[in-house]
């Protein structure tokens, strides 16, 4: 980076691997802002800064004139909250990072590994009528909301006179490693094969693509040093299946028994996918940033998550 000191801000992110994000830039030099709730207290060395992204006024007042060179927005979920970003940090920021997701391609199912113009933001519809205000609502349609959330930072300027929006869409692989992993997906295969209850897959049980929770904090950050703009593919080299992820946890846990059970219907098991959908890759390592295989480091990851390391 030639020692050049940033401005960032770090919208959400005080948890998993935004705050292995927020760490790197302040250990870089940074200058860097926190945006949340006020729930939880930033790093150190990070200027915290209380408002709610949902409502404009909040963070309009909590910017204040303040700029900065590249905003990484962690929690930006819904078309509403993208509108609402655009037009605060439009004139606020050279760049804006968002942290988008696999699930945007919910919607594929291909034998080869998906690119990042298999879902193109500009032409997504975008719907704001729907009740996105409504959290059992985002949670359950987690994957349209973060694709008419790109659709919005990707659309035209109402004003052709005015620059397009410089934005990147982040698509992270599922995530796996360390400690802090607060979503408990590994520890619901580590209960089943401790005690050898059926784990539910789908008849047809497709692999997927995956990255490392240090590997994403790493990508990220280098993303925030790049001038690239647009969707940006985040995964590890190599697609895992369920079995992969069962035996590399079922070596943790001593006498354990896997026992895969296919289902037609209902809810499956986390990391089971009855569509093919994992994410090709190549872009970002033209780029130049340069991912692990995730075959190399599953082992550890199940280790740090499962207390094991």
């Amino acid at each position: 980076m030639g020692g050049v000191v940033r401005d960032v801000c770090v919208i959400g992110g005080n948890r998993y691997f935004g705050k292995r994000l927020t760490a790197r830039l302040l250990a870089a030099g940074d200058r860097v802002t926190v945006v949340n709730r006020g729930s939880s207290p930033p790093p150190e060395g990070a200027v915290h800064l209380v408002a709610d992204r949902d409502d404009e006024r909040s963070l309009e007042r909590a910017m204040g004139t303040r700029t900065f060179d590249v905003v990484v927005d962690q929690v930006c979920y819904t078309p509403r909250q993208a509108e609402i970003a655009r037009r605060v940090f439009a004139r606020r920021t050279s760049r804006y990072v968002m942290t988008s997701t696999v699930e945007v391609y919910e919607n594929e199912d291909s034998a080869s590994l998906v690119t990042e113009e298999a879902v193109d933001p500009r032409i997504v519809a975008v719907d704001l009528t729907l009740p996105w205000d409504d959290p059992e609502f985002v949670d359950a349609h987690y994957g349209e909301g973060k694709r008419q959330a790109e659709a919005v930072l990707a659309a035209d300027p109402p004003d052709p006179a005015d620059p397009a929006f410089p934005y990147v869409a982040v698509r992270v692989a599922h995530v796996l490693g360390g400690n802090d992993d607060f979503t408990g997906r590994l520890d619901h295969y580590a209960s089943r094969i401790r005690t050898g209850e059926p784990i539910a897959v789908p008849l047809v049980n497709r692999p997927a693509t995956y990255i490392h929770v240090e590997e994403i904090a790493d990508f990220l950050f280098w993303a925030v040093g790049e001038k690239f703009t647009g969707p940006v593919n985040a995964a590890s080299h190599g697609t895992l299946t369920t079995e992969e992820l069962c035996a590399a946890v079922a070596a943790l846990v001593p006498g354990g028994r896997t026992v895969l059970r296919g289902v037609e219907a209902g809810e499956v098991s986390p990391f089971s996918f009855a569509r093919a959908y994992g994410m090709d890759n190549t872009r970002a390592a033209r780029l130049g940033f340069g991912f692990g295989r995730a075959r190399h480091w599953l082992p550890r990851a199940v280790a740090q998550t499962l207390g094991k390391d």
